[in-house]
């Protein structure tokens, strides 16, 4: 139960992954049949990505997951258009792979605007128009919190942005968005879109950058030229096969195992608040915020019981979940998207968060709340000695 931090590989991927690696293995920069025959499978993926997506092939830029995929957008995408202005927009919910990169450029002469949220982890769509100046080039606003499950209004946000100052880029972290509810980045006005595979039953390692034809980048990485120039390096082709077979696996049954997720989300949370002590945070906790939730994740605080001997004690029994986020390290700091929603302070270190994939079950549902029930009561004995 810790989807949110990666997945188990499907299948099908897995066996993408292995023809690619042992079959058509060529380089698909070489000219000769083994080669082309890469190049083919390349455009392939690309194609059925973009499709996705509802965008244009050449907008999608692979890379080696959503924390490259962020760095690209945010730190590229204000340098090159540093000349228009030095301000910035973010929120103070982001992951770490906006939040630092927001840091450096802080250091290179960059204003940075962070943005508040509500008790739920909802961006204000009149604190983002707000806050946009004359010298603003740059929003980034997350899809979906990656550790209490709140989805952003981005649809809402880039006509905002777009309506204030059509030149400011809108850059979406959707690493959790992604295959769990639709994200169209025309529709929505967004100008970059990062994406990470093994977010999706897909392969670690390997993630996109959609990238707005009429948004002006520099490269990332220079050398033999790939990628339009913008990425260069040899094509990580079996990852990239094993990217897109999972996203078009993913978003194709979307809606019908968004609506199983949701159901195991609620069961989760109906189960587990009963007990002393524990409650649920952001768009969960409540019927009338569930319309901003997403289906995968229950953020969990405990009373009285750290969240990293939580962790521990639900490992033994067979239950692996996260203490906030485990994008960032595995000796996680007090999240800063709780402090964010207000949580008291000594449900900070006590939090811990449940994410749900394509394989759990009602029955690991039940399993897991009935081992946090019976583990309480002897961890908190333990915590008051």
């Amino acid at each position: 139960m810790d989807n949110s931090a990666t997945t188990k590989c499907m299948d099908e991927v897995a066996e993408a992954v292995t023809k690619c690696m042992t079959e058509t293995y060529g380089n698909p920069s070489s000219m000769h049949l083994k080669g082309l025959e890469a190049e083919r499978i390349l455009r392939a993926a690309r194609e059925e990505i973009a499709a996705t997506l509802k965008v244009n092939e050449k907008e999608i830029f692979f890379t080696s997951g959503g924390t490259e995929s962020d760095n690209w957008a945010v730190l590229q995408a204000a340098r090159a258009a540093k000349r228009s202005g030095m301000h910035v927009i973010t929120t103070c919910i982001e992951h770490a792979a906006i939040l630092n990169p927001m840091k450096q450029l802080e250091k290179e002469g960059f204003e940075v605007t962070y943005l508040p949220t509500d008790e739920i982890g909802r961006v204000s769509v009149k604190d983002v128009t707000d806050a946009i100046r004359p010298d603003t080039v740059l929003v980034s606003v997350m899809g979906i919190n990656n550790e209490i499950g709140t989805i952003e209004p981005v649809a809402e946000i880039g006509a905002a942005i777009k309506a204030a100052n059509p030149s400011v880029l809108f850059h979406v972290d959707a690493v959790q968005m992604y295959g769990k509810i639709p994200v169209y980045p025309k529709r929505m006005k967004i100008d970059l879109l990062s994406v990470s595979g093994h977010k999706i039953h897909g392969p670690k390692g390997v993630g996109f950058l959609y990238i707005s034809e009429k948004a002006k980048m520099t490269p990332l990485i220079l050398g033999g030229g790939q990628q339009k120039g913008m990425r260069s390096g040899t094509d990580n082709v079996p990852g990239i096969v094993g990217l897109a077979t999972a996203a078009k696996r993913i978003t194709a049954g979307m809606e019908e195992e968004s609506k199983r997720l949701c159901a195991l989300r609620d069961n989760l949370a109906e189960r587990v608040v009963k007990f002393e002590g524990v409650t649920v945070n952001g768009p969960v906790q409540s019927d009338e915020t569930k319309a901003f939730a997403a289906p995968h994740i229950v953020s969990v605080s405990v009373k009285g019981v750290r969240a990293e001997v939580l962790l521990h004690a639900l490992e033994e029994k067979g239950v692996y979940v996260s203490a906030g986020s485990a994008c960032a390290s595995n000796k996680p700091a007090v999240s800063e998207t709780l402090k964010a929603i207000h949580l008291p302070k000594e449900l900070l270190d006590s939090t811990i968060r449940f994410s749900l994939g394509i394989y759990n079950t009602e029955e690991e549902i039940a399993y897991a709340a009935e081992t946090l029930g019976g583990l309480l009561e002897t961890l908190r004995r333990f915590t008051r000695r």
